[in-house]
């Protein structure tokens, strides 16, 4: 009877090891992606750098295995091969970030940062995997090499396949990556123990001091400290890495590593992040706003300034239901009759809503994970044709205003500039530092100088004073040298490139409202409003008007 027919009902040692090694090689691989994408980001350079280390990995273990598997091959050396990956999954779960910092510290080219990184964490475990196959097919009970080879490597990708469905669909989206690692490694462990029983005691010995290692680094990797601050919540999304951490009063949600939206839980409707404060200025290029849509959530700033503040319905098209969850338990998200989540993607959103909205804003952008469909110029003119004849498009993007590290940006404006007649561009930051770049684009033909903005600024009511908002208006940029981003071809993580190892500046202002950056130095300006105007909004919350006398919408002041 052959080892594939056997592992439906009693493996053998050797398919077993087979199916076990298949299943922790691929299902490392996925863990992979989300233990180097809060310091690498998960561009495509990251996941092209994981593929081909594991297939280079398993290359060697394949070959310098074939070689010796005459030899050496037994049930013992397949365990102590189990034994050994186990332990090197230990030391990942363990010190995954220190070996990160290490590896990063090679100066290589942005878009292969991530690789020495991913070799030293998951080169060794993975050659050692490689070694499996061969010695198990050396002891496969079948007749001919042929026959041999194709069931184990048969029963190897069966594993496999168990290994990408299982963490992809179950693992991820249910525990942390420590919990996940421990599970790998206590796997390998427990394979090992079964091949041996009943023979020496030294591999069985070894199997309780490796799994005690599992152990142990498994809740030596769980600490509730991050460089956020302590961890009120954490966890490994469909998406991302999740985690919320509050220091003080100013609790922050982080996804892959990066802020993403601050709440004051003393003082919810203030800004902490000074780049929510632009989502008020297409207010000011647009006569009527009745219905908003944001596409992206995070910790649900803007859509719950906008429903609370304003006589609009806002809806919010977030994929990741995570986030939903967190921002609800977080982030005082309440849904309502004006404030509506639709946990989809946001170009599914648009393909399939009849709605038209006066205002869309794009805040699903992060520095080095950019969903390339939210990019192009076809998405661009789906955005446009769901917009009212007066609406406008606000994109919050992560780049620099200008120098190298601004291609992402420039390229989307050419992109906006394709369908929309006048496109504008707000800086939060000094400088050419990677930030939050705020583009505008409005259907209508005539461009607004800053002089007239500031005038519309002064005389209508949208409770916050935009002025120094304003003033960051910068002239168009060359983009000669860029792409306009078509869906056949939107090459986002070439053009994020250059952003790789820059520091991202976001301003958050404190409670006394100066400006202060968040991980960085320079600062924009000294000081900046951060509650609203003198002259409250009609019908906001604490200005002069009950929530039944709100007006239909916005309104100039006279």
């Amino acid at each position: 009877m052959s080892t594939l027919q056997r592992l439906d009902w009693r493996p053998s040692p050797p398919g077993l090891a087979v199916f076990v090694s298949g299943v922790a090689s691929m299902g490392l691989e996925i863990l992979a992606g989300r233990i180097v994408a809060p310091q690498f980001g998960s561009s495509i350079y990251t996941w092209g750098s994981i593929i081909a280390v594991f297939l280079a990995a398993l290359s060697l273990g394949y070959h310098l295995g074939g070689q010796r598997a005459a030899r050496r091959a037994t049930n013992e050396r397949l365990a102590w091969l189990l034994l050994g990956t186990a332990a090197y999954v230990a030391l990942v779960v363990f010190a995954s970030d220190l070996l990160m910092a290490a590896a990063g510290a090679v100066p290589l080219p942005g878009r292969f940062a991530s690789l020495p990184a991913v070799t030293l964490l998951f080169g060794p475990p993975t050659y050692l995997l490689g070694f499996i196959s061969p010695y198990a097919a050396e002891l496969t009970e079948t007749e001919g090499v042929g026959a041999a080879s194709g069931h184990v490597y048969a029963v190897g990708t069966v594993g496999s396949i168990v290994g990408a469905f299982g963490t992809t669909f179950v693992l991820i989206p249910e525990l942390s990556v420590e919990t996940i690692g421990v599970g790998f490694g206590l796997l390998l462990v427990g394979t090992a123990l079964w091949l041996v029983r009943g023979g020496r005691r030294e591999p069985a010995f070894a199997s309780v001091a490796v799994a005690a290692l599992v152990v142990v680094a498994g809740f030596g990797g769980t600490v509730g400290i991050s460089a956020g601050g302590p961890v009120l919540y954490g966890t490994q999304t469909p998406y991302q890495e999740l985690e919320v951490t509050q220091v003080g009063d100013v609790r922050t949600l982080y996804l892959d590593g990066q802020p993403h939206s601050a709440m004051d839980v003393t003082d919810p409707d203030r800004h902490v992040f000074e780049y929510t404060r632009y989502f008020h200025l297409p207010l000011l290029m647009t006569e009527d706003v009745d219905r908003v849509l944001f596409v992206g959530g995070g910790g649900f700033t803007g859509p719950k300034h906008f429903a609370s503040e304003y006589d609009v319905t806002v809806d919010v098209a977030e994929i990741d239901p995570e986030v939903i969850g967190t921002a609800k338990r977080y982030f005082d998200l309440e849904e309502s009759d004006r404030l509506n989540v639709y946990n989809t993607g946001g170009r599914q959103f648009l393909q399939e809503t009849d709605r038209t909205y006066d205002l869309i804003v794009l805040d699903a952008y992060k520095k080095d994970k950019v969903p390339f469909q939210l990019t192009t110029v076809e998405f661009m003119r789906l955005a446009e044709s769901r917009l009212d004849d007066d609406g406008v498009l606000f994109a919050n993007l992560i780049s620099a205003p200008s120098g190298p590290a601004s291609k992402f940006y420039r390229a989307e404006h050419k992109t906006m500039a394709r369908v929309f007649p006048q496109v504008y561009t707000f800086p939060t930051a000094e400088g050419s530092v990677v930030q939050n770049v705020e583009v505008v684009a409005t259907k209508r033909s005539e461009r607004f100088t800053t002089a007239e903005l500031q005038r519309r600024n002064a005389r209508r009511n949208v409770g916050i004073d935009l002025a120094d908002e304003i003033e960051t208006s910068r002239s168009p940029p060359p983009t000669d040298d860029v792409p306009v981003l078509r869906d056949d071809r939107a090459p986002v993580d070439s053009l994020l490139d250059p952003m790789v190892g820059q520091r991202y500046v976001i301003q958050r202002t404190d409670a006394n409202a100066t400006t202060t950056p968040v991980r960085s130095h320079s600062i924009r300006r000294s000081s900046t409003t951060a509650s609203s105007s003198s002259t409250p909004i009609p019908g906001r919350s604490g200005g002069a008007m009950t929530p039944s006398s709100r007006p239909n919408s916005f309104w100039f002041a006279t």
